[in-house]
Protein backbone atom coordinates (compact mmCIF):
# COMPACT_ATOMS: atom_id res chain seq x y z
CA UNK A 1 0.00 0.00 0.00
CA UNK A 2 1.21 3.52 -0.98
CA UNK A 3 0.91 6.42 1.68
CA UNK A 4 -1.36 9.15 -0.34
CA UNK A 5 -0.54 12.49 0.84
CA UNK A 6 -2.84 14.10 3.17
CA UNK A 7 -5.56 15.93 2.38
CA UNK A 8 -9.11 16.97 3.45
CA UNK A 9 -12.21 15.10 2.24
CA UNK A 10 -12.93 17.98 0.98
CA UNK A 11 -10.07 17.99 -1.50
CA UNK A 12 -10.27 14.25 -2.59
CA UNK A 13 -13.61 14.70 -3.63
CA UNK A 14 -12.82 17.91 -5.71
CA UNK A 15 -10.21 16.57 -7.28
CA UNK A 16 -12.29 13.23 -7.93
CA UNK A 17 -14.93 15.20 -9.53
CA UNK A 18 -12.49 17.15 -11.31
CA UNK A 19 -11.28 14.09 -12.79
CA UNK A 20 -14.49 12.65 -13.51
CA UNK A 21 -15.42 15.40 -15.73
CA UNK A 22 -11.74 15.33 -17.86
CA UNK A 23 -12.85 11.31 -18.43
CA UNK A 24 -16.69 12.25 -19.20
CA UNK A 25 -15.12 14.89 -21.52
CA UNK A 26 -12.64 12.73 -23.47
CA UNK A 27 -13.14 9.11 -22.82
CA UNK A 28 -14.35 8.68 -26.39
CA UNK A 29 -11.46 10.62 -28.28
CA UNK A 30 -8.87 8.90 -25.66
CA UNK A 31 -10.47 5.36 -26.62
CA UNK A 32 -10.23 5.50 -30.53
CA UNK A 33 -6.67 6.32 -29.82
CA UNK A 34 -3.74 3.29 -30.96
CA UNK A 35 -2.99 0.53 -27.99
CA UNK A 36 -6.18 2.50 -25.88
CA UNK A 37 -7.68 -0.15 -23.87
CA UNK A 38 -9.39 1.47 -21.12
CA UNK A 39 -9.83 5.23 -19.50
CA UNK A 40 -10.47 5.61 -15.63
CA UNK A 41 -9.88 7.40 -12.78
CA UNK A 42 -6.58 6.48 -10.32
CA UNK A 43 -4.05 7.09 -8.45
CA UNK A 44 -0.68 7.77 -10.73
CA UNK A 45 2.37 5.96 -11.06
CA UNK A 46 5.87 6.96 -11.26
CA UNK A 47 8.20 4.33 -12.03
CA UNK A 48 5.76 1.50 -10.52
CA UNK A 49 5.25 3.88 -7.31
CA UNK A 50 2.01 5.64 -6.66
CA UNK A 51 2.30 9.05 -6.03
CA UNK A 52 -1.08 9.76 -4.13
CA UNK A 53 -2.10 12.16 -7.02
CA UNK A 54 -5.95 11.44 -8.18
CA UNK A 55 -5.62 11.32 -12.67
CA UNK A 56 -7.30 9.81 -15.19
CA UNK A 57 -5.39 6.67 -15.89
CA UNK A 58 -5.25 5.85 -19.56
CA UNK A 59 -4.73 2.19 -19.62
CA UNK A 60 -2.98 0.88 -22.78
CA UNK A 61 -1.87 -2.78 -24.00
CA UNK A 62 1.67 -1.40 -25.05
CA UNK A 63 3.49 1.75 -23.72
CA UNK A 64 5.47 2.71 -26.59
CA UNK A 65 7.93 5.67 -26.63
CA UNK A 66 7.28 9.26 -27.57
CA UNK A 67 9.21 8.75 -30.83
CA UNK A 68 7.27 5.63 -31.95
CA UNK A 69 3.53 7.23 -32.08
CA UNK A 70 2.31 9.40 -35.09
CA UNK A 71 2.13 12.86 -33.23
CA UNK A 72 -1.78 12.28 -33.86
CA UNK A 73 -1.90 9.11 -31.62
CA UNK A 74 -0.11 10.91 -28.68
CA UNK A 75 -1.63 10.68 -25.34
CA UNK A 76 -1.51 14.74 -23.57
CA UNK A 77 0.21 14.37 -20.25
CA UNK A 78 -2.76 17.15 -18.93
CA UNK A 79 -6.23 17.96 -19.49
CA UNK A 80 -7.62 21.05 -17.72
CA UNK A 81 -5.05 21.10 -15.24
CA UNK A 82 -5.72 16.96 -14.40
CA UNK A 83 -2.70 14.72 -14.57
CA UNK A 84 -3.21 12.28 -17.72
CA UNK A 85 -1.44 8.83 -16.81
CA UNK A 86 -0.62 6.36 -19.45
CA UNK A 87 -0.64 2.37 -17.43
CA UNK A 88 0.50 -0.63 -19.49
CA UNK A 89 -2.41 -3.05 -18.29
CA UNK A 90 -2.17 -5.24 -21.63
CA UNK A 91 -5.43 -6.31 -23.24
CA UNK A 92 -8.58 -7.12 -21.36
CA UNK A 93 -10.99 -9.43 -23.02
CA UNK A 94 -13.65 -11.82 -21.43
CA UNK A 95 -13.60 -15.19 -20.66
CA UNK A 96 -15.93 -18.27 -20.66
CA UNK A 97 -18.18 -16.96 -23.43
CA UNK A 98 -18.59 -20.03 -25.00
Amino acid sequence: MTDLPEMSDEERETQMARASEVQAKVAEDLMNLPHVVGVGIGIAQKDGAYTGEICVVVMVDEKLPTAQLAEEALIPTEIDGIRIDVQQTGSFGAFGAG
